[in-house]
């Protein structure tokens, strides 16, 4: 996993602005007067295809929607059914659990917290706080998610620090697709592309299925864990990043591998992952209330 940190690192090292993404425009310089109606034509389409470049450019990635906790990264995400009066949830990693890291198999559902978490600003200044009152759902079984519900509202988080929520992605990634994984521990955010999906990936006793892999750019770490990834494109979480393969070794904490659908292990030394989350909204109904029983809910029961 990318290891949970103990203490507040985060405050004296890599403090980070957003990572801006690609935001030159298209144009081009006419000369309908000198060349004539064809080349005026010609100009214009030009002209044009620049400006629907323009609409399609990805907007700038930053902090705004994350959160520190006290040894990873996490996210105020909202549901498609979400209102603006629902208590907020946050989505972290399941082994960033303040009772410690599930065990394999094991779901955790409804337990009471009063977990704080550090919200901020789009260039990564803290905001303030807000508070858990219950852990929501938990697991490393499968995927490695916690969903924690607060006890502010959406409006009450946005009336207080200005800061909207990040919606959820309930598309299946894709691959070669531009992301950005944020992580409000360091305040640090890395961009690269999804390299592809693992059917298998295992680590130690845990085994996490349809894994994101990323490309080397993403040299996530310890404190990165819970981190929403970003898709470029949307501006939605797409996915959550939780571990790499940081020793090269095979199949052990810390150092995962890849098994595909022939049972073929792959061992990617320096490669890092995430999971995917577009089925988690079928989980939640109105209220923002967890349902396992939903219609197209594959989270593990407990």
């Amino acid at each position: 996993m990318n290891r949970p940190l103990v203490g507040a690192l985060a405050t004296a090292v890599l403090s980070a602005t957003a990572l801006i993404g690609a935001t030159g425009t298209a144009g081009a310089a006419t000369t309908a007067d000198a060349a004539g109606p064809a080349a005026a034509q010609a100009a214009a389409a030009v002209q044009s295809q620049a400006v629907q470049d323009v609409r399609v450019k990805p907007k700038a990635v930053n902090f705004a929607g994350t959160v520190a906790l006290s040894n990873c990264s996490g996210s105020i995400v909202r549901m498609p059914t979400s209102t603006d009066n629902d208590p907020a949830l946050v989505m972290s990693n399941g082994h960033c659990l303040e009772s410690g890291m599930p065990d394999p198999g094991e779901v955790v559902v409804d337990q009471p917290s009063s977990r704080s978490f550090t919200v901020l600003n789009a260039s990564a200044g803290n905001l303030g706080t807000v508070r858990a009152t219950k852990v929501v759902y938990g697991t490393m079984t499968d995927t490695d998610v916690s969903f924690y519900e607060l006890s502010s509202t959406y409006a009450q988080i946005k009336q207080r620090y200005g800061i909207k929520a990040l919606d959820i992605a309930t598309s299946h990634p894709a691959k070669g697709a531009g992301i950005t994984v944020v992580s409000g521990y360091w305040k640090k955010t890395f961009s690269c592309n999804i390299d592809g999906f693992v059917p298998q990936l295992k680590e130690g006793g845990y085994l996490m299925k349809d894994s994101v892999r990323y490309t080397s750019a993403c040299k996530t770490y310890g404190g990165t864990s819970g981190s929403p990834v970003i898709d470029n494109a949307t501006g939605k979480v797409t996915a959550i990043n939780n571990t790499g393969n940081e020793d090269g070794a095979r199949c052990t904490m810390n150092n995962p591998c890849e098994i595909d659908e022939n049972g073929k292990v792959t061992v990617r030394k320096g490669i890092n992952y995430a999971q995917q989350i577009y089925t988690i909204p079928n989980c939640f109904g109105t209220g923002n209330k967890l349902d396992l029983g939903r219609a197209g809910c594959v989270l593990p029961k407990p």
